[in-house]
């Protein structure tokens, strides 16, 4: 075969996706990440009050919780419901679409799927890198509010008054001052998350004929993604904990005064290696059922919506899957 043909065989490979893909792309990483992320609010409560209170340092989520329950009502574990829903729709729709973008422009600049399989790991983590990093733009203002409403009890009521609130007060400044640390912590969960379930796909349909592939049944495609989901969880957890901990002390606006890093520096140095991981048993766990139901609800809404299949480069296969 002439090179010619090759490139032309490895170009028709590469799936053509319209705008209208993107937007279906965009929909279903938005609901997918919503609705995780907004189940999960009691959770991430009481994780970052164990993060950020003295009063929960030697509690569990077991005990944190009913901590919660006793000294502020079952309530307070929705706090700070209404900016994680919105900031996750907004951060979900891009990082997915965003995902999916990248990956595409990363094969076709390298030459066409066959190619790309020797690079796949790079292509992996600069995909998933660049589409959080323009995601985080938009959901740092939204995680903030998040943060100070979790906080402090008395900051505002819900959404709206906390971020006009943190805007009035502290502008720009205020609404991004965790953007370093949560580029430190989101690009690392975006790393484990989607390069972590690129390879466990891999690995579970290394072992199948192409055929096996094809005629797959919905438990087998469910299981193999919930598996693949709550590996790639464990691994995002465990990759961006400590920055996750360091951007609830920022927000809470702990730490001395002068530059991001130098403030990151400080609050790692008092926070030591037990303070910078704690609280990392519940977030596993949270991240571990946040990871998989998004992988899981993200496909069956692209199904749903009629989207094509994302772009497949794993060993051993030439597939789009």
């Amino acid at each position: 075969m002439t090179s010619k043909a090759i490139q032309a065989r490895q170009a028709a490979a590469i799936p053509q996706f319209t705008s209208k893909d993107y937007s279906s792309f965009f929909l279903a990483g938005a609901l997918c990440c919503t609705v995780t992320h907004g189940a999960m609010t009691p959770v991430d409560v009481v994780k970052t009050r164990i993060q950020i209170d003295p009063a929960y340092k030697k509690l569990n989520m077991l005990t944190g919780t009913r901590y919660v329950i006793a000294t502020e009502g079952p309530r307070a574990l929705l706090t700070g419901f209404g900016p994680t829903a919105v900031g996750y729709l907004i951060q979900g729709g891009a990082k997915f679409a965003g995902y999916e973008y990248w990956k595409k422009k990363a094969v076709e600049s390298i030459g066409g799927q066959e190619e790309a399989v020797k690079y796949r790991t790079a292509i992996y983590l600069g995909s998933a890198s660049i589409a959080e990093f323009f995601a985080d733009i938009l959901l740092t203002p939204l995680e903030a509010t998040r943060i100070r409403l979790v906080s402090d009890r008395t900051y505002a009521t819900g959404l709206v008054t906390g971020f006009t609130r943190l805007a009035r007060e502290g502008g720009m400044s205020e609404l991004y001052a965790g953007f370093v640390p949560i580029l430190c912590k989101q690009i690392p969960y975006a790393i484990g998350q989607f390069t972590v379930n690129e390879f466990c796909h891999e690995i579970a349909f290394r072992s199948m004929s192409e055929e096996t592939r094809r005629t797959l049944s919905s438990a087998n495609k469910f299981t193999i993604q919930l598996g693949s989901g709550i590996i790639a969880g464990f691994a995002a957890a465990i990759l961006s904990h400590p920055a996750d901990t360091l951007l609830s002390q920022i927000n809470k606006g702990h730490g001395p005064k002068g530059s991001m890093p130098h403030r990151l520096a400080v609050l790692a140095r008092e926070a030591g290696f037990r303070g910078l991981f704690a609280g990392l048993g519940p977030r596993m766990i949270m991240t571990a059922g946040l990871v998989s139901g998004q992988f899981v609800l993200y496909g069956a809404i692209k199904e749903a919506l009629g989207a094509p299949p994302g772009m497949e480069i794993h060993r051993d296969t030439s597939a789009v899957a």
